[in-house]
Order: C-alpha cells, then structure tokens, then sequence
C-alpha cells in the first residue's frame, strides 16, 4: 500500500513538473514590470508568474502561521487537561476499589 502512495505522489510531481516546464516554454515573452515607485527589468512572463505565486505562498503560510501557533498551544492545553484528569479518574478508581476491601 505504501509503495502505491508513493508511486501515486511520484506520478503527480512527475505531471506538475511538465505542465511547469510547458508553461515556462509558452511563456517567453519579455514584459519589465513597472511598479509605481520602482521599474523592475525586463524577464518572461513565466518568471513574473512564478515569482508571484511564489510570494503569494509566503504570505499565505505567514498569515496562517498566527492561527497555526495559537491551534498548538490550545492542544498543548487539551493535552495537559486530559493527562490531569485521567490521573484523577484513576486515584478516584484506586481510591474506591481500596473502600470496598
């Protein structure tokens, strides 16, 4: 089953790294991209592309990062709650089992 998934994944990574590669061949056209306070120089469509995908990302995981943190730590919380109340359940349990002796 294992080496399913993974021939699966190679085979996705495999479909994604074409379609990257035919979409940086039909997309030589150069166009410099004019800021209003900065003009950067000219590069192909397909970088431009990328590179705004790219930080699209980044800003993407950067904004998620606060709720990712604030989603741990209440784990973290839940975690901690549960391993307390599990030793209270179990001294309640020692507690009455020695009551009944």
């Amino acid at each position: 089953m294992r080496w399913i998934k993974g021939l699966l994944l190679a085979a996705i990574l495999l479909v994604v790294l074409l379609v990257g590669i035919l979409f940086a061949v039909n997309n030589q056209q150069t166009i410099a991209l004019d800021l209003i306070w900065l003009e950067l120089p000219p590069v192909s469509l397909s970088v431009w592309l990328l590179a705004t995908l790219t930080a699209g990302v980044i800003v993407g995981m950067l904004a998620m990062l606060g709720v990712y943190v604030r989603l741990k730590a209440r784990l973290a919380s839940a975690r901690r709650s549960n391993k307390q109340q599990r030793k209270e359940l179990d001294r309640l349990r020692t507690r009455e089992l020695k009551e009944l002796a």
